[in-house]
């Protein structure tokens, strides 16, 4: 007779769990009112460990960057049940607290006990950016905030649903700190609709499979991972790896902050230790431990690509965050940055792998999601707060390069469509394209930035918090830097823009005026003057690269017609191309 985990099974059990979160994210992408999650996909949903809210399952499409972080927030909720001792089927918690487990405000938790034979089996869990949980800025992006309290309301793990029971005093709560209490609204329905269609999906699993087996298997793919990830880390050669990078600003003031990393390789085990970074900031572009752990969890997936995605991965991983660093605040420091400082996290740890293994060395990506706000009343009186988030160029590397107007290396999230944000809001984009001359020179150039310029149809209010106007995306092996971020809007004294370069709060436009995002491209890979010349003719043709650039970063003479010009080519690239 077969074991019941023979590798068949296992494979079988595996993709199953893996449908259950995905199942889960589909439900809530399709039944959310907020584009930010119905269109971008803002969202995650997992499996938890019943005793230490580790990761057992994550989906394909989910936020990897919150699933990382939901281990520890399915702890606080541990914690929490462990002081309280009442626990029971059809209780859910909710909370948005980013100093356990949380990411910013906006991110609204929710978790759920799954109980088979009246014990505590496992957790299921959903995420998903709310519009607006009131705070100085509509929408929470709050360039300018000192204390989470500028930020919005912060809900502690609290009990939304016990014993099937809607908490309906903490709806009253919520909504009535909310601009746009509606679409919160329907953002948790849809929430508690994936954790229904979870549960069910998980108990027909078990009862097809059982208890112990399901058990046995997630401890199989745990423990996979751990010696996956062993494996990939005793390939790197031993020793210490140090990178660094930096954030414009702290929207407050206009110093510069460090995000420096020390990875130490040592066998099958690494270190990766935070300790240089800037201390805690005045402004919003702190985070918490919980965050900064989950960013590496997301880099080191990106690099180890075949080991399976849960909580085993990250055994043979040490963090040294200190709270004397903006990577490890407690409250009431703000957070509500985190996007922008999240993503210099992910691209210091490539930088010290990429040290340790030049083979994996990829230039910067845009680095910055310019979370913009739009907000006011349309003409019926309503109000309306837009958020959305934007795309650029990622690095050239080894094999190829950048791509064009792509999204951050930390999630699964696509950049919401211009048709959606249109119909959903009094705005009308008057421009979406590529940004010629953003991507950094290279043998593979970075990808090229995007343009996006929006017209508002109402007088509203503009916010904006960004990164990489002042330090652009580093290339690598010789490729140069991708273009500065840079961010203008419309006035009745022309055209402005802001003094920190990447954050701005307090801007109002009237009816008929334009905000204008241009964003970074990627660096680039590689020595630009080994680059084929056909190629860069071709992205001059394309509109990506002028023919001055071509000819000045590349070394490559570019005719009125787009043709090489061999014999002026070959006479600007000798000895320059080695």
């Amino acid at each position: 007779m077969k074991s019941a985990l023979d590798p068949v099974t296992l494979a079988i059990l595996n993709g199953r769990l893996e449908q259950i979160a995905d199942e889960m994210d589909a439900t809530l992408y399709r039944s959310a009112f907020n584009p930010i999650i119905a269109e971008a996909r803002d969202a995650c949903h997992g499996l938890y460990h019943a005793e230490t809210g580790a990761t057992l399952v994550q989906g394909t499409r989910g936020l990897p960057i919150f699933v990382g972080a939901m281990a520890f927030a399915v702890k606080a909720v541990i914690d929490k049940v462990a002081v309280d001792g009442d626990l029971n089927p059809g209780d859910t918690y909710l909370f948005n607290d980013p100093y356990a487990g949380g990411t910013h405000l906006n991110d609204f938790r929710l978790v759920r006990p799954v109980f088979r034979g009246g014990t505590l089996y496992c957790w299921i869990a959903s995420v998903g950016h709310w519009l607006d949980i009131g705070g100085n800025v509509p929408g929470g992006f709050n360039a300018k905030a000192t204390e989470s309290f500028q930020e919005g309301v912060r809900i502690p793990p609290v009990k939304l649903v016990s014993k099937g029971v809607m908490n309906r005093d903490l709806l009253d709560i919520l909504a009535a700190n909310s601009r746009v209490p509606t679409s919160n609204y329907g953002d948790l329905n849809g929430q508690l609709n994936a954790l229904d269609l979870g549960e069910r999906r998980l108990a027909e699993l078990l009862d097809a499979y059982g208890d112990t087996t399901v058990a046995r298997a997630f401890d199989v793919f745990s423990d996979r991972a751990d010696a996956m990830m062993r494996d990939a880390i005793r390939a790197l050669p031993d020793g210490v790896y140090s990178f660094e990078d930096y954030l414009d600003n702290d929207g407050i003031t206009p110093q510069r902050l460090t995000i420096a990393l020390d990875l130490t390789v040592r066998g099958d085990e690494m270190v990766l230790d935070f300790s240089r970074s800037s201390a805690p900031c005045a402004g919003p572009l702190n985070i918490a431990y919980s965050t900064a752990a989950a960013c590496c969890y997301v880099a080191l997936k990106h690099v180890f690509t075949s080991v399976p995605a849960n909580a085993g991965c990250l055994r043979p991983i040490t963090f040294v965050i200190p709270e004397t660093t903006l990577l490890g605040v407690k409250p009431p420091k703000p957070v509500g940055g985190y996007t922008e400082t999240i993503l210099r996290v992910i691209g210091v740890v490539f930088g010290a792998l990429a040290k340790a293994d030049p083979s994996r060395a990829t230039a910067a990506p845009f680095g910055t999601i310019n979370a913009l706000s739009i907000a006011g009343y349309r003409g019926d009186g309503s109000r309306y707060v837009m958020f959305s988030f934007f795309g650029g160029g990622l690095g050239g590397n080894p094999e190829s390069d950048g791509l064009n107007h792509a999204n951050n290396p930390i999630s699964m999230a696509t950049i919401p469509p211009a048709e959606i944000l249109e119909a959903s809001y009094p705005v009308v984009f008057t421009q979406w394209a590529l940004r010629p001359d953003s991507a950094g020179a290279g043998h593979h150039r970075g990808g090229v930035g995007s343009v996006y310029e929006v017209e508002t149809l109402t007088d509203a209010d503009v916010f904006l918090l960004g990164e990489r106007g002042v330090y652009a995306p580093p290339g690598v092996s010789g490729g140069l830097q991708g273009g500065l971020n840079r961010f203008t809007w419309e006035s009745d004294e022309g055209e402005r823009s802001p003094p920190l370069a990447s954050k701005v709060t307090d801007v109002r436009v009237r009816a008929g005026q334009k905000v204008r995002i241009e964003s970074p491209g990627g660096g680039g890979y590689g020595n630009p003057w080994s680059r084929p010349p056909e190629k860069v003719a071709r992205d001059v043709r394309l509109g990506f690269v002028s023919r001055e650039n071509a000819r000045t970063l590349y070394g490559v003479e570019v005719d009125r017609d787009g043709q090489v010009d061999v014999q002026a080519t070959d006479r600007l690239r000798e000895g320059k191309a080695a």
